[in-house]
């Protein structure tokens, strides 16, 4: 009995292209979001350990991991949040429900991304030769973790409870037994 199925997942054959929303069951923006998600969480941590050992010659190393931690996830954010900018605009109708999930989605993580430039700001600007981390910009990227979370379980909603932008195949044969691996269009 086979064990794994690698291609079905990667195939784009037989999907439909829709711009910059990506390709029917292949939406552009979740995988974009791991990233800013995790750098955001870890500069978090980062900053607390260095904070809680200023007294150290390592904080200064984690305050400056948490910095191009910090400038990798605001990068990749700002493609995220222009593909999640899309999806809302194109899959959602004015009044309902998953317009006012996506809506409150788009704010706190729009709102994130503001934050962590305020934090990239006073990062290279006002504390960048600092020895550990400062206080202030330790509650930034705490708050900037918090609304991260907060924001990331909002667009989990939209995906799990809402199934928003996803396409099922209703019953599919690829939850029936088979030795065969079935495709996107019904190939084999």
């Amino acid at each position: 009995m086979r064990r794994l199925s690698f291609r079905p997942s990667f195939t784009m054959r037989g999907r439909k292209f829709k711009g910059l929303r990506g390709w029917a069951g292949k939406p552009s923006h979740p995988p974009l979001t791991d990233i800013p998600v995790g750098a955001y969480i870890l500069v978090a941590v980062f900053d607390v350990i260095s904070y809680t050992g200023r007294n150290h010659e390592w904080a200064r190393d984690f305050y400056r991991a948490g910095t191009f931690s910090l400038v990798g996830g605001v990068v990749v954010s700002f493609f995220a949040l222009l593909t999640g900018f899309w999806d809302w605009r194109k899959s959602t109708e004015k009044g309902t429900q998953a317009r006012r999930t996506a809506s409150a989605h788009g704010w706190t993580m729009a709102t994130v991304t503001l934050v962590v430039l305020v934090d990239v700001g006073l990062r290279w600007f006002a504390d960048g030769d600092a020895s550990h981390t400062p206080g202030h910009i330790a509650v930034l990227s705490l708050v900037a973790a918090l609304l991260t979370v907060v924001g990331g379980t909002i667009g989990g909603s939209l995906a799990y409870d809402y199934g928003f932008n996803v396409e099922t195949a209703g019953d599919s044969p690829v939850w029936h037994p088979s030795e065969e691996d079935v495709l996107p269009g019904g190939k084999s």
